[in-house]
């Protein structure tokens, strides 16, 4: 398949802050790509570079073989960043009349309000929309162009579940058409939904790269559920959570913790082992990450002191 846009080695710095550190990522034709990373892992940065509206410090992006500002390049890309800003006083079918004639190929108005759920709502002013219903129509607007490649950072932030998805219907419907889709979301639920290819970021780099089974099985962590009191201090536990009066433990190695849980002493019942979901696995994956570059950072440290 075709790559359609493409970060090589690249870094991006906002004064002392890494934003991104020498990120290499292909996006290739058809594909539904979900971009998942905790708040300031460098996904939104990501898209701005591939949208054209930041440089990277170093390395090259290229979007659909050519310069991500090329404005003729960029009539095949629609995007909804994180914030969009919306003219109050327009009604809703005269702000997609307005971003359509932007391009040479557009969606009729009222066949894209209703791919959306927004029929009902084409004669009325953005400003008196909720901010579930600008948050749809921000996202539309993406689709416009009848674009070849959309960029949705964060497209379902404050919408209610029949709202969120309907916008899944319609992403999916773009894709199922031979569209291309890279999203950023918080909600790990809607990239198992949606995503083909799950890829991870953290600290400005990619920590993993694949489908969300495989996502899962690179980490190997699992979930423990047992019902018991006070535990002790177990080995290869990397969350822990309370809840309709179980514990549930995520590990690396199961078979260690109950080991060990056994050996304790401690009472228990219930015990249940079953694999992780994505948002343990992304979990796992972040916090490993974390513990490495502490890890790296402690015996940086002591070989300095060493000479010193």
């Amino acid at each position: 398949m075709a790559v359609l846009a493409r970060s090589a080695e690249v870094t991006r710095r906002y004064g002392d802050v890494v934003a991104l550190d020498r990120v290499s990522l292909d996006i290739r034709a058809g594909e539904l790509v979900g971009l998942l990373g905790p708040n300031g892992a460098g996904k939104s940065t990501l898209i701005n570079l591939f949208v054209g509206l930041r440089r990277p410090t170093s390395g090259t992006v290229e979007l659909f073989g050519g310069s991500p500002r090329d404005p003729l390049i960029r009539r095949h890309v629609g995007v909804t960043p994180q914030e969009t800003g919306l003219p109050e006083v327009l009604r809703v079918a005269e702000i997609v009349d307005f971003v359509s004639a932007h391009f040479p190929d557009r969606v009729a108005t009222p066949e894209l309000l209703d791919r959306f759920g927004l029929g009902d709502l084409a004669k009325r002013q953005v400003g008196g929309l909720s901010g579930g219903q600008r948050r749809r129509l921000a996202v539309a607007l993406a689709f416009a162009g009848r674009p070849k490649m959309v960029f949705l950072d964060e497209p379902t932030t404050g919408l209610d579940v029949e709202a969120r998805r309907t916008l899944w219907d319609g992403v999916r419907s773009f894709h199922e058409e031979g569209g291309t889709v890279l999203l950023t979301s918080h909600y790990l639920e809607e990239i198992e939904a949606l995503a083909q290819r799950v890829v991870v970021v953290g600290h400005g780099r990619v920590l993993a790269d694949d489908t969300v089974q495989a996502v899962r099985d690179v980490v190997g962590v699992r979930r423990v559920s047992l019902v018991a009191g006070t535990l002790p201090e177990l080995p290869g536990v990397l969350g822990v959570e309370h809840a309709d009066g179980r514990t549930h433990l995520v590990t690396t190695d199961p078979d260690r913790l109950v080991v060990e849980l056994v050996r304790s002493g401690t009472p228990f019942s219930g015990l249940e082992i079953r694999p992780t979901t994505l948002e343990e696995a992304f979990l796992a994956i972040t916090s490993q990450e974390t513990t490495s570059k502490e890890t790296t950072s402690e015996e940086t440290t002591s070989k300095e002191s060493t000479h010193v």
